[in-house]
């Protein structure tokens, strides 16, 4: 009985893995078809036979293209797509990392005042008249010095007692202290030229996307994406305790310090480039949670396959739905109030 009861859970458990991996690589096929076909889309028409044309002029095949479809394939649609993919992705993984190491599905991205310090870096530098570059590097900085500053005040707070709860408490003080001078950043600049650009660039949007910044963000995303997918697994573990993670081989702690590094990171890196793009570190996760269970070996990859393909839909609508380009952060603000309040519902009926 006991071996025909241990066969049957291996083969459910065979089953679930199959269908995970079939689910993911028909994310990752549905991501692929979106990406091309949201090169035609725009005010400026582009058909696939354009795009094939592009790219086998990049193979090295004399074919013949219009220079303006060239230009902007290259230097338009382009950085703005893989921008928009590297994104969704970031603060996808990001949210999905935070929710695991503080054992809490309402927590997002910023919940140790990473936006909000970026934000104060970009509202500084443009408020300052400095070049795009440094604009970026202000946010990430302050972004990752928010972070720091949680964990210092998490640290001489904490006493090793409720650590996680301090941390949290200690981010929530940071980001609105940081939200406090984007406050008083608004207040001094010139209403006229400076605030509309601040405002503007706290309602996120990667309209100006650039292939400079791909270079700049895909480098860190790379890295951190990597660690993140491999360590994982570990993440499953922290969900039976300290104790019990300790007993198995792993260093909680030291874990949870690696995945807020990375994480942070992440965060840090594409808000620098993309404005504060709320919501998507917080519904993204669920609904790959939804999709392929809370094992973090399938819900890393499914999360960020899942935030590139709801970031990429997001911004296909924001460019073409209206003359004037809808803010990022203003479409995924009205998407993901009503699925929050959806998961409170959820929540109430004991489901999570």
């Amino acid at each position: 009985m006991e071996i025909g009861k241990r066969e049957k859970s291996q083969n459910r458990k065979k089953k679930r893995v199959r269908r995970n991996q079939i689910i993911i690589a028909g994310m990752l096929i549905l991501l692929i078809v979106l990406l091309l076909a949201s090169f035609t889309l725009g005010r400026y028409n582009i058909d696939i036979k354009d795009l094939i044309v592009y790219m086998g002029k990049k193979l090295g095949i004399n074919l013949e293209l219009d220079q303006i479809k060239e230009h902007l394939i290259s230097s338009v649609r382009f950085p703005r797509i893989i921008a928009v993919i590297l994104t969704g992705l970031a603060l996808s993984v990001s949210g999905a990392s935070y929710q695991g190491i503080f054992k809490n599905p309402m927590v997002s991205p910023d919940i140790l005042g990473a936006s909000a310090g970026a934000g104060f870096g970009a509202s500084l530098g443009i408020l300052l008249s400095l070049p795009t570059i440094m604009i970026q590097l202000l946010a990430f900085g302050f972004g990752i010095t928010s972070v720091a500053l949680s964990c210092l005040i998490a640290g001489i707070v904490g006493r090793r007692e409720n650590v996680t709860l301090v941390l949290v408490l200690a981010g929530m003080v940071v980001s609105s202290l940081f939200s406090a001078f984007i406050s008083i950043i608004k207040y001094v600049a010139d209403p006229y030229a400076k605030l509309p650009e601040i405002t503007f660039w706290l309602m996120g949007s990667i309209s100006d996307a650039k292939n400079s910044d791909l270079i700049f963000i895909i480098v860190p995303v790379v890295i951190c994406l990597t660690i993140i997918f491999l360590v994982r697994w570990e993440i499953n573990v922290l969900s039976f305790g300290d104790e019990e993670a300790r007993a198995l081989g792993v260093n909680a702690g030291q874990l949870r310090l690696v995945i807020i590094i990375c994480a942070t990171m992440l965060t840090a890196t594409v808000v620098s480039v993309s404005g504060q793009i709320g919501w998507v570190g917080l519904i993204i996760p669920h609904l790959a949670r939804m999709i392929v269970g809370p094992d973090y070996r399938y819900l890393i990859p499914a999360t960020a396959i899942l935030g590139g393909i709801f970031l990429l839909l997001v911004d296909n609508i924001a460019r073409t739905v209206m003359p004037v380009e809808i803010p990022l952060g203003i479409l995924t603000a009205i998407i993901g109030a009503p699925f929050f309040v959806f998961l409170i519902l959820r929540g109430r009926k004991g489901w999570i």
